[in-house]
């Protein structure tokens, strides 16, 4: 796969899926890190008004899995990375702002990878970490 075709995945998932529903935006994005914001609004609230503890797992599963899709194809291993396991941390709740999250890898081999997510609020404290860990699968 060419440096263009993963732009390309990337641009053409933008908006789409679950990301698109809970407005995830790629800010940055590299093999080796993908910092991901988030405006908090009241469709991600649980009853109580503070942001649903799922939406922390659905962004540090995604962000993760963008990390290891792109480091496989940096480094010409190819595939995908799908996550196989989802630890996530609440710290602090929010109800509203702006979310930063930021992947950095732990370990990447050939079959498995493990990133850590961090994600802020905008005073830059830390409100969700999230451990994934991603199986390789070969193909397109």
């Amino acid at each position: 796969m060419t440096a263009n075709s993963v732009d390309d995945i990337l641009r053409g998932s933008a908006g789409k899926g679950l990301d698109g529903v809970l407005g995830l935006e790629v800010v940055e994005a590299g093999p080796d890190r993908i910092v991901a914001t988030m405006e908090i609004t009241e469709k991600h609230h649980q009853p109580f008004g503070i942001v649903h503890g799922g939406v922390y797992c659905a962004v540090g599963e995604s962000v993760a899995s963008m990390s290891g899709f792109l480091w496989l194809h940096e480094t010409g291993i190819g595939g995908h990375a799908v996550g196989v396991n989802n630890n996530t941390d609440f710290l602090r709740s929010v109800s509203s702002g702006t979310i930063t999250a930021t992947s950095t890898p732990i370990h990447r081999g050939r079959r498995q990878q493990l990133w850590t997510v961090d994600m802020v609020d905008e005073s830059g404290r830390l409100v969700a970490k999230t451990q994934v860990r991603l199986q390789n699968l070969e193909g397109e």
